[in-house]
């Protein structure tokens, strides 16, 4: 067998070339950065909508008649009590409760569910999966090379992709549910969920329906606003609606509780799953750091990894920090000491730029 170190192309590929992305190497692919200014991007996600290529996420489904028990010992959510069409927000822990991934999980039938990890930890999820489903009456398959994702995101999503979408109601479809049907004529998944803060909708279809149904949605889309996104833009979008990115937020040295994500552990479920015993521990101990805001009151940048100051001591560090198109200042998360005050500021390379600590998140649509 050879194993090429080469990166993998999204189905997509061909397309942004034609557009003229800047293409960058992430988690073993090769995905658009950015098609001119990442800020214009960000900006017509905010006012009309923006359309993305997510092909490098990682598709796994988990069949069979114990399909939801197995998810349930497997990850920290009650993914059987997950009516058909809907989706949920959970992860997978491992048995210390350090978080080895954050993770959507659609029911697409009564026996199968896919589950959607991040590109990065694809193999890592798939690999516990198998483990972690081998008592039940369930099969797990990893399906990522099946599939093509195509997220439209922002004001205008449901008003340009109802024009292309057949067999389901896209007007009544919930946050978090999804439904088979057709976009552009092609078969697919479709799904009201999205990284960004925006309303929106993920579009799984066949790989060799990815092209047509990307041309079909820019062309359908430029005259409302629509203009394609890259994962430049996605990670502002995403830090200004307080969404945590594993790698930065998220990783196998932080539980649930410390990202003020605790609600996705559900220790009320039936029945034992990985890291129960560990997490119920963390939770009923008084957290020693929480995810914060950060509003940075200087044009300096907090960059992942920098020094959290409170009255010149470090009480913490930055996970993720960028300027915020819609704000117009520079915004960051951090991992900050629990009781930290006094005067704040992010050591930047050496100079001490002030800090305001504020709620998450920064940005919350008005609809």
């Amino acid at each position: 067998m050879v194993i090429s170190d080469q990166p993998r192309h999204s189905p997509l590929h061909v397309v942004h070339e034609r557009l003229g992305a800047s293409m960058t190497t992430f988690a073993g692919w090769r995905m658009p950065l950015r098609y001119g200014s990442e800020r214009t991007e960000h900006l017509a996600v905010r006012g009309a909508a923006g359309l993305f290529d997510l092909s490098h996420m990682g598709e796994i489904m988990v069949s069979g008649p114990d399909a939801g028990a197995a998810l349930d010992y497997a990850l920290t959510g009650e993914l059987s009590a997950v009516a058909s069409g809907r989706a949920r927000y959970t992860m997978i822990c491992d048995p210390d409760g350090g978080v080895l991934d954050d993770l959507v999980v659609y029911r697409t039938s009564e026996l199968e569910y896919m589950v959607i990890a991040n590109a990065a930890n694809t193999a890592t999820v798939l690999a516990a999966l198998v483990d972690r489903s081998a008592r039940f009456n369930a099969a797990v398959k990893d399906a990522t090379g099946e599939y093509a994702l195509i997220a439209i995101q922002g004001p205008a999503a449901a008003g340009i992709l109802g024009h292309l979408a057949g067999g389901f109601n896209l007007a009544t479809m919930k946050y978090y549910a999804g439904a088979f049907g057709q976009v552009a004529g092609r078969d697919a998944w479709v799904a009201r969920t999205g990284y960004t803060g925006e309303d929106g909708f993920e579009v799984f279809c066949r790989p060799e329906d990815a092209a047509h149904v990307w041309e079909s949605l820019e062309a359908l889309g430029a005259p409302a606003g629509l203009v394609p996104a890259g994962l430049a833009a996605r990670d502002t979008l995403r830090l200004e609606a307080g969404m945590p990115l594993y790698g930065n937020e998220l990783g196998p040295d932080v539980t649930p509780f410390e990202a003020n994500l605790g609600r996705v552990v559900k220790f009320g479920k039936p029945g034992d799953f990985v890291g129960r015993d560990a997490l119920a521990i963390r939770a009923a101990a008084a957290p020693r750091q929480l995810l914060t805001g950060l509003v940075i009151e200087s044009r300096r940048i907090a960059r992942h990894g920098y020094p959290v100051l409170a009255d010149g001591q470090q009480r913490g560090k930055v996970t993720s920090g960028a300027p915020s198109p819609t704000l117009g200042v520079p915004i960051a998360m951090a991992y900050l000491d629990v009781g930290a005050a006094g005067e704040f500021a992010v050591d930047i390379r050496g100079e001490a730029a002030p800090a305001r600590v504020t709620d998450l998140p920064f940005y919350r649509r008005s609809n």
